[in-house]
Formats: C-alpha cells, sequence, structure tokens
C-alpha cells in the first residue's frame, strides 16, 4: 500500500512550487477583503446604536436572510424603562404610531414613557464584529471554496487531462501520490488561511472582536476551503475531463448555496443538510459555536476518502462518467466553425441554463415571506418603501437583478473564454490550418456569448416570477421582473468586450476578468452597505444601470456602455486576427 503514495512529500514539493503565486494573490485577495470590510464596519455607523440597531432589523428580512444568512444575537428579551432606552424628548408614545409599532405595544391611549417597563430584543451583545460576521461570512467561504476547487482540479484533472501525470508516473511515483499532494498542498494552503485570517481579523480591534472569535472565524472558512477541495477532488474523479470537474463542482456549490438560502428563510432543515448553512451555525463572535466546524471536517474527510478510493479503482485519464464517443461522420452543425463552437459549449450552455432557472425560482419563491414580513412592520415598510409609488416586491427586484446580472455574467464570460482553452491546449492550430479565419472562431464565441447573456437574463427572470406568483396575492407582473433584466445586457456586454480586448492583447492574462467580476460583485452584493466611496461604482459597469422599474429607463448610459462594449469587440477582433498564437 506504500507503494501507491511514493514519493508523495517531493511531489507536494513540486505542486507547492507550480501553485505558490497563484495561491498568495488568492490569501492576499482575502485577507484584503476581510481586513479592508472589517475597517468599514467599524466606521459605518460611527458609535450610533440606533442605527446598528436598526440595520438589525432590515436584515432579518428573508430577501436578506436568503443572501447573507440568519440574523443572531438579538433573540433574548430585555425590560427597561423606556426613558432609558429613548432620547429625553420623546415625551410620549401614542396607539399605532412607528415606535408603538416597533416595541410591539396595543395602546389605546397615549401615554408618557418615562416609568413605563418595555419588553424589547436585547441588543447588548450586538455589535460591529456579530453583524460583520453575519453579512460577510457565506460570501467569503464562496470565495474559498473558488480557490480549493480551482486549486485540487488543476493539480489532478487538469494535469491528466493535458499528459502530465502519465509522465510523472514514468518516475518512482506512486498510483495516489498526485492526489495526495494535491490535498497536503490544499490543506497546507487552508491553514495558512486559516492564521492569517484569525490574526488579521483580531488586530482589526472592531468593538466586539475576540481571538476566540478571529480563530473561529478563519477556521470556518479553513474547514469549508477543505470541504470543497474535497468535492472538486471527488468530481475529479468522476468526471472524464477538467471542465467537467469544474462544472460539477460549482453546481454543487450553487446548489447548496440555494439550499442554504431556502432553508433559513423557510425550511430550517434544508440549511443543516447544507455545510454553507451549518457553517452560519456557528453564531461567531456571539454563541461561538464549534460543532458545525468539526461537522463539515468530518464530511470533508469521508469525501476525499471516497475521491482516494474511486482515484485508485479507476485509469489513468478516464473518469467514472465516460466522455461520449463521436459520431463516426460528422454532422452538418460540425462543418461549419459556428457549428463546432455550439457543439463544444453545448453541455455547459444547458447546465447553466438550468441552473440559472433553479436560482431565480429559489429567490422567487421568498416573495411570499417578504410580503408578510414588510405588510405586519410600518416601521420596515417606512424603512424598505422608499417610493411608496411601488410595491417592495418591485423595489426588491431591482436587487435581485443586479445580483442575477454578475450571476448570468458567469457562464457567459465562460463561453467566450472557451476559445482561449481551446488556444492554450492547442487545438486551434488544426482548425486554422483549413480555411478559417482566425477572427471568425473569435466572432462566432462572441455570439454565443451574447445571446447566451440574454437567454439566461429571461430565464432568471422567468423562473423568479413563476415562483413569486405561486406565493404573492397579487404577483408582480412579467414584464417589471423581464425589464428590470434586460437594462442589465449593456454592462455584460460591457464585460464580453473586456474579455475579448483580454484574450487578444493578454491572453495568458485573460483570467483577470474574474478578478473584475468578482470585485464587481463584492460592489453591488455589499458596496452601499459599507458606505464605499461613491467613485467605485463607476468602475464597474454593473452600477451605471438604472434601477428599473423605481426609476425611469435613462437611455443614455444603456446607449453608451453597448456602444462601448462594441467597441472593445471589435479592436479585440482586430489585434486577435493578427497575433500569433501562442506557443504552449
Amino acid at each position: 500500500m506504500r507503494a501507491k503514495f511514493n514519493n508523495t512529500i517531493n511531489y507536494a514539493k513540486f505542486i507547492f512550487k507550480r501553485e505558490i503565486f497563484s495561491s498568495v494573490i488568492w490569501l492576499f485577495i482575502i485577507l484584503s477583503l476581510t481586513v479592508v470590510v472589517a475597517f468599514a464596519f467599524s466606521n459605518m455607523f460611527g458609535g450610533s446604536r440606533d442605527d446598528m440597531i436598526g440595520m438589525a432589523e432590515t436584515m432579518k428580512n428573508p430577501a436578506m436572510v436568503a443572501m447573507v444568512g440568519p440574523v443572531y444575537g438579538i433573540d433574548n428579551e430585555c425590560i427597561q424603562e423606556c426613558h432609558n432606552i429613548f432620547p429625553d424628548e420623546i415625551y410620549q408614545i401614542c396607539p399605532g404610531d412607528e415606535l408603538a409599532v416597533a416595541l410591539g405595544l396595543e395602546l389605546d391611549i397615549c401615554i408618557n414613557p418615562q416609568f413605563l417597563e418595555c419588553r424589547i430584543p436585547c441588543y447588548d451583545e450586538y455589535n460591529d464584529s456579530v453583524m460583520y460576521a453575519q453579512m460577510m461570512l457565506v460570501f467569503i467561504v464562496i470565495t474559498v471554496a473558488i480557490m480549493n476547487i480551482f486549486l485540487v482540479v488543476n493539480h489532478t484533472r487538469k494535469d491528466e487531462e493535458n499528459g502530465r501525470i502519465e509522465l510523472i508516473r514514468s518516475l518512482p511515483v506512486g498510483r495516489l501520490s498526485n492526489l495526495k499532494a494535491t490535498m497536503i498542498i490544499a490543506l497546507i494552503v487552508n491553514l495558512t488561511l486559516t492564521v492569517i485570517i484569525t490574526f488579521g481579523l483580531y488586530l482589526t480591534g472592531m468593538d466586539g472582536m475576540s481571538l476566540s472569535g478571529s480563530f473561529l472565524y478563519g477556521s470556518s472558512l479553513g474547514v469549508s476551503g477543505l470541504l470543497f477541495a474535497s468535492i472538486a477532488a471527488l468530481f475529479a474523479q468522476v468526471a472524464s475531463t477538467s471542465r467537467g470537474a469544474l462544472s460539477y463542482s460549482f453546481i454543487t456549490l450553487g446548489v447548496l448555496y440555494l439550499l442554504r438560502g431556502v432553508g433559513d428563510v423557510s425550511l430550517e432543515l434544508l440549511s443543516y443538510i447544507s455545510p454553507l448553512g451549518l457553517i452560519l451555525r456557528t453564531e461567531i463572535f456571539y454563541t461561538d459555536n464549534w460543532y458545525p466546524i468539526w461537522i463539515v471536517l468530518g464530511l470533508a474527510i469521508i469525501i476525499a476518502i471516497i475521491a482516494f478510493y474511486l482515484n485508485h479503482k479507476r485509469d489513468l485519464g478516464a473518469g467514472l462518467i465516460p466522455a461520449k464517443p463521436g459520431k463516426k461522420e460528422a454532422g452538418n452543425l460540425l462543418k461549419s466553425p459556428m457549428g463546432l463552437t455550439l457543439t463544444i459549449l453545448k453541455a455547459t450552455i444547458i447546465g447553466w441554463a438550468i441552473t440559472i432557472f433553479i436560482a431565480g425560482a429559489s429567490y422567487g419563491s421568498i416573495y411570499g415571506d417578504i410580503e408578510t414580513f414588510i405588510g405586519d412592520n410600518e416601521m420596515l415598510q417606512q424603512v424598505f418603501l422608499n417610493n411608496m409609488d411601488f410595491t417592495f416586491a418591485e423595489q426588491m427586484t431591482v436587487t435581485l437583478m443586479v445580483i442575477s446580472a454578475v450571476l448570468v455574467t458567469i457562464p457567459v464570460l465562460i463561453c467566450l473564454l472557451r476559445l482561449r482553452t481551446e488556444e492554450n491546449k492547442g487545438r486551434l492550430e488544426q482548425i486554422y490550418a483549413k480555411p478559417v479565419a482566425k477572427k471568425k472562431m473569435l466572432i462566432n464565441h462572441i455570439i454565443v456569448a451574447i445571446a447566451c447573456s440574454i437567454d439566461f437574463v429571461l430565464l432568471f427572470g422567468f423562473g423568479l416570477w413563476i415562483a413569486a406568483a405561486t406565493v404573492m396575492a397579487e404577483p408582480i407582473s412579467l414584464g417589471t421582473v423581464l425589464i428590470s433584466g434586460i437594462v442589465y445586457l449593456p454592462a455584460i456586454w460591457v464585460m464580453i468586450g473586456l474579455g475579448t480586448l483580454l484574450i487578444a492583447y493578454l491572453p495568458r492574462w485573460s483570467g483577470l476578468i474574474w478578478g473584475f467580476l468578482g470585485f464587481s460583485f463584492f460592489i453591488v452584493y455589499i458596496g452601499n452597505m459599507l458606505n464605499l466611496p461613491e467613485w467605485l461604482n463607476y468602475l464597474i459597469p454593473f452600477s451605471l444601470i438604472p434601477m428599473v422599474p423605481v426609476e425611469p429607463i435613462n437611455w443614455f448610459p444603456l446607449i453608451i456602455l453597448t456602444i462601448i462594449a462594441l467597441l472593445m469587440m471589435i479592436i479585440g477582433v482586430n489585434k486577435y486576427n493578427k497575433r500569433d498564437l501562442l506557443n504552449n
């Protein structure tokens, strides 16, 4: 058995040398994001407890719970004298006014609150650190998961697909050494992440920040990373290609996130089934529960063992789900460059179409809870209904659609960057040896990406509307939902244009587009809550789109963004047609 792990340590050193640069970049980004946002949270409320409590109340609405998880730290009730809670200028509370509703008081007459004992939620233990953990943990966990998925797939299935592992096995290297060495590096990376996040977060000195809580936060990220490293290792054995392994891993991440979102809003059992939901039950900086950490760690170990077993049983280069053999003769579709492009991307397009439709339906299913939550609370109606001409469902759709636009951009860029993958593997040389213009292949991928952007936006909108219509007494109109999403198409096309420029001018750095998309997601996800500088919104196209239907359609930014996108595509296509293929 030892022979199967022969030279694992040397193999791990080899992987470490290849991985150190990208891992350091990932860790730096995660640490910087963690620390910068922590400092922003410290200054968000300027010491105002009233503002913090108001934010806590708004985070209890189902839409926010579906996005970031349940609110904790305000479960208990306190009996305090009202004149100690509220400013001195409040002399009386009257039936039905905002204060009476907030306190849950049923009054027949106005009363003097000076000596009134009020039973209200306790906020004594609710502080900046608790709110930070609630809002940021799931977002950072997803980022860590993506890092680990790429790390494991790149050094297992991708190396196997490119023939590197076959070459290495010609040396005295064990059959399972590759997977073990990769998991060792993943363990080192996640342990390093745990340590730097623990001390980086603790040194921010945020209100309520403790070393034990910081360590739990870092450990939550570390074990989540190990879990998704194991999941990626498992799918590296199941799929026969690196693209398949990545797709299965990311779909699993998306499904677990959706399960957590639906579970946190409606059925808590689903949250306990999803590891992402379990991690949020740590209640960091409040109760500091460690049991979810051990459960997720145990699950990661079990999945890793299964991955090792499957790696031992399968043949090199094969997967448990074999690639379908091609036809003996090419069909009419494969006889044209566009047909070839569609054939290559067919599985990706279908898989993401289903995922996006389900995501839209999942968000639509919480609209009924939102109506009930807001409808029973006059204070929250004043907070959320910024424009009384529109329902809360319509205003909430604005928030969901900007997030969906970022989500849709992921498969759109995957379709575009597939050309770079084919170039990296040396397959384009065979195509360009035929009478096929280089620019034609890039144009084909751009056309497919644009078509997918339109289809996916509509699919998300249809999924959201269908689910919302089944749970709402007065459903939001289909036209409102679709228009709210369609206006983001120019922003998605700008991302396609940026990707085209990178493929043409910086092909080896085309992956930078993912970093920019991640930055865009951060800005639209929590940028407004953190009161970040307004000029940051001008750096990303998604923030320039009018918030329809709350705002009227402003055609100027839509036209300008579309023109910019077209110019970038034209410049990129011309440059790509002139440059040589990279010699890999």
